[in-house]
């Protein structure tokens, strides 16, 4: 079932494997993002109510 599939390993850092000259940081921001997009799912928020 798995015939074909292939995979590489990685450094865990999406940016950097891309080359991002900023890779870490980039890599903070995204997780940021994330967590926040959590803290509005969590609070089940509206759009107009999490831009208050």
């Amino acid at each position: 079932m798995t015939e074909g599939i292939t995979g590489e390993m990685t450094s865990g850092n999406v940016f950097a494997d891309l080359g991002f000259d900023n890779s870490e940081e980039e890599l903070r921001k995204a997780k940021l993002a994330r967590e926040i997009r959590a803290v509005i799912n969590r609070r089940r928020l509206t759009q107009a109510k999490s831009a208050q």
